[in-house]
Order: structure tokens, then sequence, then C-alpha cells
């Protein structure tokens, strides 16, 4: 079983959100939405099959994550990795969550990270 098939998002903490996302978009090209930015991929080369990584400031003061930054990571079957992740040991911080673009759930890593695992439904 794969664990992770890519980056999922990029989630960092500003004292202004919606300035940086101004800035991003001004200065650098981004192609911003009310939640920061989406770059479209493909999966492999020859798969007509569109995938995602989503950019998104968050408040300074934002409680979602501890750090100033948190990445997502997308994966194929989230609830066989939480299983396989609680064997070994892995601390999982809440409960899978499901929504129309995919299941979400935190662990923490090694050092404590909050890590988010993204199974998007596509």
């Amino acid at each position: 079983m794969k664990k992770v098939t890519g980056i999922g998002g990029i989630f960092f903490k500003s004292k202004d959100p919606k300035a940086a996302t101004e800035w991003y978009q001004k200065h650098l090209g981004l192609d911003t939405n009310p939640y920061g930015a989406t770059f479209a991929w493909y999966e492999r080369p020859d798969s007509p099959q569109q995938a995602q990584t989503q950019w998104t400031p968050f408040p300074q003061d934002s409680g979602y994550f501890e750090k100033d930054y948190m990445i997502n990571y997308r994966v194929e079957n989230l609830e066989a990795l939480v299983e396989t992740l609680k064997n070994e040991g892995v601390t999982i911080v809440d409960a899978i969550e499901t929504y129309s673009y995919g299941k979400f759930v935190h662990i923490l890593d090694g050092e404590g990270n909050k890590v988010q695992l993204w199974q998007p439904i596509d």
C-alpha cells in the first residue's frame, strides 16, 4: 500500500492572510481564491486524472495547527493507513472527517509536529 502520493497542501500562519494572498497574486501570479490558491497537476504524465495542491495562509492566531506551518499529505486509503499508523504507535490526533472534497485526519510526527493526511474524493 502506498502511504503518501503527494503534497496535498502547504498551510502557513500569516499576520494578514488576505494581504498575503493578494501579495502572492500580484507579485508571483498565483491564481488565488478565498482559500488561497490551488495548483492543478496530473498524477502521472499519461494520466487524465487531475490532482491538486492547496496553498493557504492562515491567521497568525489560528489554533488549527501549532507551528508556523502545516503540511497536508495526499494518501490513497486513509482508513487503512490510520489503522497501520495506530499499530505502529503513531499518535492519531482526531477522528477521520469526511467532506465533499475528501477525508482528513491529523497525526503527530516523530517530533510532535501536527501533520494532516488527506484522501481526495475525485
